[in-house]
Formats: structure tokens, C-alpha cells, sequence
């Protein structure tokens, strides 16, 4: 098979025109294309009333050498890759070792408990938070209620903060071994989809996820894995040799219970923060990490599809428009969308009492009336937050208790329109963008929640931003504050054989530990992290 990409058609074109199109492509007669398969389709709308979709297809040729002769310099014409996913152990026959312990149940710790399961290890895996259906239940009690679950909510339980978002599916980590695959793969066999094989930026949204995350963990129950939720690990277990290198024995739960283990994947995403505490009184490595900070934006999802579609908006192989923004201001900062959610809402995302933070996500449909998407700019340790590996946490705890105190001190968000923030005046009412936010929106000024330097950075981008997107600072667009948890403010450093740098046994992975950044990254990040445990785990003594 070869690997056709960048194949352009105009929306609308007849299947037959595929053929022809493909023919024409490779310079082939009609009766030498033996077949074709879709692998990815995305759009190109850089002409936005004339916008072409853009295919990548598996094609089945009769001379396949001969082709690849012909276009052996052209990077759009290659050999079909082998995608398949190979297990890179198993547990060894009469093998009696500690099962491996996964601290979360996001994406990460899902797949990366997922692997060890298929791979014969049945992992344990802890979780702070509740099963998703009933942490849906406490998530819904702080959108209706304003009553927050500091165990249960958009944070903490089972899914990870990916089940209440967009639910995208697409990444820029470097893939070679094409694990992300094998992350979709096993996402259609739990239910998603099957567009999300081949559609450019697939999504799956809330309502999906839950079922399908529910459906892996059956797969992994069934497997000999274990979940145990509302379980808190408040220690480790370490044993320090005599040249001073420490080795983990084992986790210590809330209750004081202990659970021996020497291979323990921390999978605890990026507002584990009494976790990344307890590791730094541990001696963990771990370091700093830049992060970004601002606001939720929203404008109505029309706006968007005609400045990015054009006469072709509403076109239904085309859906709600998405974009993707940056500007790289004077003073060195970058602001830039965040997680950018078409047809859908802005929620709330706080784990900690007293605070306010903002998300953004969507349903598969991304039906819903408005757009959002963080408006950030990204802040570094050495300039804007010094002070140690958890300085970061202070500072994002810092600007969350202002907004809370900024929208009532009753878990409403504080709000801005466009207009009203560029002419440095606050709101005291909303224009013709209502927000989705839920409890509510208090009109205010949000300098009372946000540094300085992003008050400043964000009125020299929305004018640039208004030029590149119609509309897109329009005075009655709204700001909601604040957003935070874009990713985790450390990293916990390990090394090579993705092992903490200096704790042997425990396995930084995934968005917390800061190797990720968003749903699919983080879940390749666990197959890599299960994979490195079960070699150590197969190699081990029984």
C-alpha cells in the first residue's frame, strides 16, 4: 500500500471524483488503482469561501514499486507505515512480583493501567476522586448548587480533567512508534466514534467519554486490574541504601493502610497539589515549570463560522470552526488561545475551596450557542514566579482566591466584556454575549484578579486578534476569569528509563508530572511509562 497525503478536493465533490483525483495524483490509468482507503481528512480554509477538504489515503496500486520509483522525492507519496501496536512484555510465566500500583485515573493512568492489564500485570489503580458517573454528580453539584467536592470534581476522579473538556484527540508530540493509534483504537472499541480514525482534529466531548472510559475500566477489571476510589496516597514508602539512593517499597494510603509496591506509576495530573507537596517533603526531584495564565474569551459560535468559513459556513463536513491564535508581544510574552472549544461552554474548574478557575469544554455535537477558548500568556519561573519547585502552585493559588473574592466569594466567576476591559474600566453589565459559565458571572474588572503584565499583554493582542478573526475583540465579547490549570507548574524529572531521578520504582508520567498536555499526549505518555515498568517488572526476579 502507499501512503498518499495532501490529495485536495472542493467540498462537495462527487465520490467519483476521488478516483480521478488519485489517478491523476499518481499518474495512473484508471484500471491501475486497484483501491483506496481514507486514513485522515482535514480542511484547508485559507480561502474561506472556496475551502477544499484535504485528504490522506491508503492507496492500492498494481505497480506499487513503480510508483514509488516515480515520486521516490516527494514526501506526499510514501510506503503505508505498519501502525499496529506490539506489546513490548508479558508477565512471565509463575511470576510472583508485586502488582504495579497507577496513582490517577485520567488519561494517563487509564492507558497506562490499561497496558499493564492487556500486558498480564493487573495493575491496582488509585483514585481520590469517585467513579465518573458519580463524579459527574458532585461536578454538576458546583455548576448548579455552587457546592464544591473537593475529592469529585473537574479535576479529581475517574476520566481526569480530559472528561470534562472538548475531548480533543490530537497532539504534536513526535509519534514515531504510532502509540497514538493505538490510543484511538482502543477509544472505538470502548464506543467513541469511528470519524475520530480519520478526522484531522477529532473530538469525542463529555457525554461520550464517560461511557467509553467506563467500558476500559470493565476491560481492565476483567483483566485482574483493580480500581479503588476515594483513595488518597498522602506517602511513600522508601528504602535508602547505604550510598544514599532511595528505592520505593510501597504507598501510604489516607487511612495509614499500605500497599507494598516496587513499580508505581504517578499519573496525578496537573492540580495534584497536596500530592506534589508530600513528594517534595519526600525529596523528590522535582523542578519548576512554566505554565500559562488568563481568562476564558466566549463570542458566538456564528461569528467564528464566518470568519473562518465564509459563504461556506454551517457546511456539515466542515462543523463549528475552531481557531488557533498567537501574538508575540513587545515585551517578549506570547499570548495565545488555549484549548479552544467550538460550540460549547465555559465551566467551572476549581478543586480547592475558595478559589475560582475557569475550562473550557464541548459535547460531540459542539452545538451549544457560544465559542471559547483561553486567552493566556505563557509566564516563567525565573521571572514571574521564583522561589522553589512549588512556587508555581502559590502563585495559581494567589490570582484563584482574588477571583473568587472578585465574583462574590460564592464560586461565581469574575467577567469583563471586551469593550469595557480595553477602555480599563469594569463591567458592571453585560452586552450581547451571554456567558456560559455556570454558577454565574459577576460584571467587574478583572485587574483585580490577574498580574499586571497580563492586563497589559492582552490589550496590545485582542486588537491584533480582532484584525486576524472578525470580531474577535468586539467590545460585547466577554472575559472570564481566571484560568490557571492550563498545565502543571512542576515537572517531576525522570529519567531515560522514565524512573524519578532519584526515587528507583516510581514513574513520573503524564500531564502532572509534566511530560504532557491534554488527552492524547497524556495517554501515549502512559503506554510509554506501563511499557518501561513491565520490562522492569518482566526482567525482575520472581
Amino acid at each position: 500500500m502507499i501512503r498518499l497525503s495532501g490529495l485536495k478536493l472542493p467540498l462537495d465533490h462527487p465520490a467519483e471524483a476521488m478516483p480521478a483525483a488519485i489517478c491523476q495524483r499518481l499518474e495512473l490509468e484508471p484500471h491501475e488503482l486497484r483501491g483506496h482507503s481514507l486514513v485522515r481528512r482535514g480542511n484547508d480554509a485559507r480561502r474561506r469561501n472556496a475551502i477544499q477538504l484535504v485528504y490522506t489515503l491508503d492507496v492500492d496500486v498494481a505497480d506499487e514499486d513503480a510508483v514509488l520509483a516515480r515520486f521516490a522525492n516527494d514526501h506526499d507519496v510514501r510506503p503505508t507505515p505498519d501502525t499496529g501496536y506490539r506489546f513490548v512484555a508479558h508477565v512471565p510465566d509463575g511470576w510472583r512480583g508485586k502488582r504495579p500500583v497507577v496513582i490517577g485515573a485520567g488519561p494517563c493512568g487509564l492507558f497506562a493501567g490499561l497496558i499493564l492489564a492487556q500486558m498480564g500485570f493487573r495493575p491496582i489503580i488509585l483514585d481520590r476522586g469517585k467513579p465518573v458517573r458519580e463524579r459527574t454528580k458532585d461536578t454538576w453539584g458546583l455548576w448548579r448548587r455552587a457546592e464544591l467536592n473537593p475529592d469529585s470534581n473537574v479535576q479529581f476522579g475517574e476520566g481526569g480533567a480530559g472528561t470534562f473538556s472538548d475531548g480533543k484527540l490530537y497532539c504534536r508530540v513526535k509519534d514515531p512508534r504510532f502509540l497514538g493509534r493505538k490510543v484511538l483504537e482502543e477509544f472505538v472499541a470502548a464506543g467513541a466514534p469511528d470519524d475520530i480514525l480519520w478526522e484531522a482534529h477529532p473530538h469525542i466531548g463529555t457525554f461520550r467519554l464517560v461511557s467509553m472510559v467506563e467500558s476500559m475500566r470493565r476491560q481492565i477489571e476483567a483483566l485482574g486490574g483493580e480500581y479503588r476510589w476515594q483513595t488518597r496516597v498522602d506517602d511513600l514508602v522508601l528504602e535508602r541504601a547505604s550510598d544514599g539512593a532511595q528505592r520505593l517499597r510501597g504507598v501510604i494510603l489516607q487511612d495509614g493502610s499500605v500497599i507494598e509496591a516496587d513499580h508505581v506509576v504517578l499519573a496525578i495530573g496537573h492540580s495534584a497539589r497536596p500530592t506534589f507537596e508530600m513528594l517534595h517533603r519526600q525529596g523528590v526531584h522535582m523542578e519548576a515549570k512554566p505554565f500559562s495564565i488568563g481568562v476564558r474569551i466566549e463570542h458566538p459560535q456564528s461569528w467564528i463560522d464566518r470568519a473562518r468559513y465564509g459563504t461556506c459556513a454551517g457546511h456539515p463536513d466542515l462543523g463549528a470552526a475552531a481557531y488557533s491564535l498567537a501574538h508575540h508581544c513587545g515585551d517578549g510574552r506570547t499570548v495565545y488561545s488555549f484549548c479552544m472549544c467550538p460550540g460549547g461552554r465555559v465551566v467551572a474548574a476549581t478543586s480547592e475551596e475558595g478559589r475560582v478557575v475557569t475550562n473550557g469544554m464541548s459535547q460531540y455535537s459542539r452545538a451549544e450557542f457560544n465559542a471559547n477558548s483561553g486567552l493566556v500568556v505563557g509566564i516563567d519561573p525565573e521571572r514571574d514566579y521564583p522561589g522553589g519547585p512549588l512556587a508555581g502552585i502559590d502563585f495559581q493559588r494567589h490570582w484563584e482566591s482574588l477571583a473568587y473574592v472578585a465574583g462574590g466569594s460564592s464560586y461565581w466567576a469574575p467577567g469583563q466584556t471586551v469593550g469595557d476591559f480595553l477602555a480599563g474600566r469594569p463591567s458592571t453589565t453585560l452586552g450581547s454575549v451571554e456567558p456560559s459559565y455556570k454558577p454565574g458571572v459577576t460584571p467587574t474588572d478583572l485587574a483585580q484578579c490577574l498580574p499586571p503584565f497580563v492586563l497589559d499583554v492582552f490589550r496590545e493582542a485582542l486588537p491584533v486578534f480582532g484584525r486576524q478573526i472578525a470580531n474577535y475583540d468586539h467590545p460585547d465579547a466577554v472575559m472570564t476569569g481566571v484560568e490557571t490549570r492550563t498545565s502543571s507548574p512542576v515537572r517531576i524529572t525522570r529519567g531515560k528509563d522514565f524512573q524519578s531521578l532519584n526515587v528507583a520504582g516510581l514513574y513520573p508520567a503524564g500531564e502532572g508530572a509534566g511530560y504532557a498536555g491534554g488527552i492524547l499526549s497524556a495517554a501515549i505518555d502512559g503506554i510509554k511509562v506501563a511499557e518501561a515498568a513491565a520490562l522492569a517488572m518482566a526482567d525482575a526476579p520472581a
